[in-house]
């Protein structure tokens, strides 16, 4: 069973890496609609790859808004990891589970839990370099949401000095996609969210350059234009907006649509917007909602395995 739920597993990575969680996640949802009905699986290393195979689907329905199924899927995930994958081993799913978690609690609001989450990860003392990095991050995020300046900031310096000397042989292979890139975008979000929108527009501007990364990494951009927006840089925002025109068809994630969402709702309802501005926000809202895609109703699965 392993090899083939591992194959399962990179089938929805490969999908999500290149075209986005929005069309990833049918094929991911129908992936465990298919191994409903398989027999539970026995013994600690098939029990690992369901686990992994759980937390991947359920990132990419955090990363298409799909919230109640990740949650779900993430819950299932965290059990079968602690049941049964060696609680000693650094590269356990249950950390990346963890990470995403912590992740979304703060996306939907719930700072409070994120941090929590974060909090009781880093309380361990044999994190990896990269691990102890990422939630660093989560938790600066965290405390940014509740306006906690002075942590949030110490937090995001203690990622950079976890950075500085490049990945360890100790971090787990999952950890591969936090990078630099991935570190400057969220400390423009971090900053973003104490209300230093200049400071944040540096950050996501740096973060969101052309390169080699996942596809959702397009919402640096898009929040790049929201937080320009929000600070009233009417021309850096055209510019953003006319940088992101071509690409918006392509456009995998959820979270990157949403937020581009927001800043044109903002430039199209805002007091002082240039009429010009305004007419190119209605233009890239309208192309937007050409390209919206949604996963159908009753795609949902609770995977009784887990």
């Amino acid at each position: 069973m392993v090899p083939d739920v591992a194959a399962l597993t990179r089938r929805i990575i490969d999908l999500d890496i290149t075209v986005g969680a929005r069309r990833a996640a049918r094929t991911a949802m129908r992936i465990l609609r298919e191994i409903e009905d398989r027999p539970r699986p026995e013994g600690g290393e098939a029990s690992a790859a369901l686990a992994e195979l759980l937390q991947v689907a359920a990132w990419t329905l955090f990363d298409a808004e799909h919230h109640a199924q990740a949650r779900l899927l993430h819950r299932q995930a965290l059990a079968l990891s602690r049941r049964h994958t060696d609680r000693t081993s650094v590269e356990s799913v249950e950390l990346l589970i963890l990470s995403v978690m912590s992740m979304q609690e703060e996306h939907l609001g719930r700072p409070d839990e994120a941090l929590r989450i974060s909090s009781s990860v880093l309380a361990r003392t044999d994190l990896p370099p990269c691990v102890r990095a990422i939630f660093h991050v989560r938790e600066a995020r965290a405390h940014a949401r509740l306006h906690q300046r002075s942590p949030a900031l110490r937090s995001l310096r203690q990622a950079e000095e976890l950075l500085q000397d490049g990945p360890s042989t100790r971090d787990p292979q999952w950890a591969w996609w936090f990078d630099r890139a991935e570190l400057l975008g969220h400390h423009g979000l971090t900053l973003a969210a104490l209300g230093d929108l200049e400071d944040a527009a540096a950050f996501l501007h740096e973060a969101a350059l052309p390169g080699p990364g996942p596809a959702y990494r397009v919402l640096f951009a898009t929040e790049l234009a929201r937080v320009l927006a929000q600070a009233g840089a009417w021309q850096e925002t055209e510019a953003s907006l006319f940088g992101l025109a071509d690409s918006i068809p392509s456009i995998g994630s959820a979270r990157a649509t949403g937020s581009l969402a927001i800043a044109l709702r903002h430039l199209e309802r805002g007091r002082h917007v240039p009429r010009r501005l305004r007419d190119t926000a209605w233009h890239i809202t309208a192309l937007l909602e050409q390209t919206m895609d949604t996963i159908p109703a009753g795609t949902g699965s609770t995977c009784p395995m887990a």
